[in-house]
């Protein structure tokens, strides 16, 4: 039950820090700002940022975050805010979409209710198709399709994206969820076919494996790297401490020596618009929503 509390606690600072993060997405306010604020309120709150906050817009579902330099101005995008925060390893997961455009309200609906379905199926038993098969069904009722190569997923200790996979569609997967599983469920819907694929500038990336190098700044970096204890972590936190010029040549000998996962930008391939939502929940015969204010 204490290791139950830690998650609940690391998830309500998640939605609290979401919920904030909302009220700054509005016209004239900068990405850079939006994504900073969030990660300071999550370590205002007492916890650590899962992953770097994450501002995807338009056609752009997931993993865009601004780097430290970035002057991106809100205006009239639609943009999926993605919030992760962590106690000890328990990590929270939560997703909105806010849309500044006007022109994309029923895009909007269709992820939201989709979330809300899958929500109540979140039980002990339930397969994950049945899950899939009812978002798919809710995205395609308001004609969109659902992204089918991105889906929810476990949350385990330091591990953000653990099984079992949460699809957003009937994928025929058989397994069933488990008393007390944590799972993230974050249906994608879109204007396009629903397929993903990488594109543009990484700015994301988590530590797969240390090696020797000889270069003092490049083990400092690498060093500060591993304080975030394998999550992903953004490049615009280490010039926070580091030269950015130190920070680009250090990286660049860091990714040639393999040893991190870079986690690119995924846009609608169609570059169709994209709507996402998010919670964080506790499997339970009344499934428990950990990441709702």
């Amino acid at each position: 039950m204490e290791e139950i509390e830690a998650w609940r606690k690391a998830a309500g600072i998640t939605g609290e820090a979401l919920a904030y993060g909302k009220s700054l997405i509005k016209k004239g306010s900068t990405a850079l700002e939006v994504v900073e604020k969030v990660e300071e309120k999550i370590r205002k709150l007492g916890g650590k940022p899962a992953f770097p906050a994450q501002l995807s817009m338009d056609h752009v579902a997931a993993h865009s975050c601004p780097g430290h330099d970035d002057k991106t101005i809100l205006d009239s995008q639609l943009i999926k805010l993605d919030v992760g925060a962590h106690i000890n390893g328990c990590i929270g997961d939560a997703a909105c979409t806010v849309d500044l455009s006007g022109e994309n309200a029923e895009l909007v609906e269709a992820s939201q209710k989709a979330l809300e379905a899958a929500i109540r199926m979140a039980k002990p038993g339930t397969k994950v198709f049945e899950i899939g098969q009812a978002i798919q069904d809710i995205i395609t009722s308001y004609g969109f399709s659902p992204v089918r190569n991105l889906s929810g997923h476990g949350l385990e200790e330091f591990d953000v994206h653990a099984e079992p996979s949460i699809p957003n569609f009937n994928n025929g997967d058989s397994a069933e969820l488990e008393e007390n599983q944590v799972i993230a469920i974050e249906p994608f819907a879109t204007k396009g076919s629903g397929i993903v694929i990488e594109t543009g500038n990484t700015q994301v990336f988590s530590l797969k494996e240390k090696k020797p190098v000889r270069d003092a700044t490049t083990r400092e970096i690498l060093k500060e790297i591993g304080s975030y204890e394998g999550l992903p972590f953004a490049k615009r936190w280490l010039t926070k401490k580091f030269p950015a010029f130190k920070v680009n040549l250090a990286m660049h000998q860091i990714i040639n020596n393999s040893m991190l996962m870079q986690h690119p930008p995924l846009a609608e391939k169609e570059k169709k618009a994209v709507s996402q939502a998010e919670h964080t929940i506790l499997v339970k015969e009344k499934p428990e929503v950990l990441t709702k204010i």
